[in-house]
């Protein structure tokens, strides 16, 4: 039974904070969305003085059986593996955003069709790659359980060496089409509707790839969340559901990548409501279907500048916003300390 202990966010110093933002030396709601997340991160934190520490990144990687028959993904499944190693050379484009930003980077293996031999990659694997749902679940459901509980696990341990604020990233070569399962399910909605570019899909492929994901969700049919997400998921996929959790339970505030990861907290939320509380959302995703989960959520991303790589890309370029929210709240002077006059 997956469950966690998740607090709604506590709003006792509500009018401390938005006093102390409103005190500061600007026209009141001048500094836009950095107010808004100023006032959530203090909430998060209980504190007028919150702080950032250790922000960090987790990427998780899992392969998909679907992806071996290379109908829904133009990519070979091997790319999974490619780019894993990718990322612990410091190639890839979220180690140049880590990089730039000063964020700690995790790479995991949460079920990759490949043994790696690098002490670099945290080994968290459960399979090498997920089934083929268009035969069968993806996972069993032990084994769903098992991926949740490791992410959460991941999410501790990145917690008890200092970090308090955390985004997650993925990648999997035919994870889309996981997300594309999971968002038609929950959100009862046609997959038409949910299925995109992915890695670069031409319009005749999305529109194949749509007619093989509705075949599969006529065969499985699943409403439960936890059913929906073994039935479809990815490792990586389940492993964020679990990390989302326990970084909430943990109190700590979680920047949400694109379009893959944000079905994974479409699960969480089913599983824990309040895990949105701790939410803030990086940027829109050029998938079509982020747009929908989105609003679905209710939820308003910082950016929208035409991301879909996915690795956790757009949380890491969204992250310096949250700093500067948090330094703002901190750093700027109120009206009274500079002699300004505010009336």
């Amino acid at each position: 039974m997956i469950s966690f202990n998740i607090d709604n966010i506590s709003n006792d110093l509500k009018q401390v904070l938005t006093d102390k933002i409103n005190n500061k030396t600007k026209p009141l709601g001048a500094l836009g969305m950095l107010e808004t997340i100023a006032l959530q991160v203090g909430l998060i934190q209980n504190s007028i003085q919150p702080q950032i520490k250790k922000p960090s990144i987790v990427v998780f990687a899992g392969d998909h059986g679907i992806a071996k028959k290379g109908e829904v993904n133009p990519f070979p499944q091997e790319v999974t593996a490619q780019m894993v190693l990718n990322f612990v050379n410091n190639g890839a484009a979220i180690n140049v955003l880590c990089n730039s930003n000063n964020l700690e980077l995790h790479i995991v293996d949460a079920g990759v069709n490949f043994e790696f031999s690098n002490n670099l990659i945290i080994d968290s694997k459960i399979a090498l790659g997920t089934q083929n749902y268009e035969d069968q679940p993806a996972m069993t459901l032990a084994q769903c359980e098992e991926a949740i509980q490791k992410g959460a696990e991941i999410v501790r341990k990145i917690h008890t060496d200092g970090c308090n604020t955390i985004g997650f990233g993925e990648m999997g070569i035919g994870n889309t089409s996981s997300a594309s399962l999971i968002m038609s399910s929950i959100l009862n909605i046609p997959i038409e509707d949910c299925v995109g570019a992915g890695t670069g899909l031409s319009k005749p492929e999305i529109s194949k790839k749509a007619t093989i994901l509705k075949s599969v969700i006529k065969k499985h049919n699943v409403t439960d969340p936890l059913d929906i997400l073994h039935t479809y998921g990815g490792f990586e996929i389940a492993m964020i559901c679990g990390a989302f959790l326990a970084a909430a339970e943990l109190k700590m505030t979680i920047l949400v990548d694109g379009f893959i990861v944000t079905a994974a907290l479409l699960v969480a939320q089913k599983i824990n409501s309040a895990v949105l509380d701790y939410c803030v959302f990086g940027h829109t995703s050029g998938e079509q279907g982020h747009q929908k989960m989105l609003s679905h959520l209710n939820a308003t991303p910082i950016l929208n500048i035409g991301l879909r790589l996915g690795e956790g890309t757009g949380a890491a370029l969204a992250m310096p916003v949250i700093k500067a929210s948090v330094n703002f709240l901190n750093e700027m002077a109120s009206f009274s300390d500079a002699n300004v006059s505010n009336n």
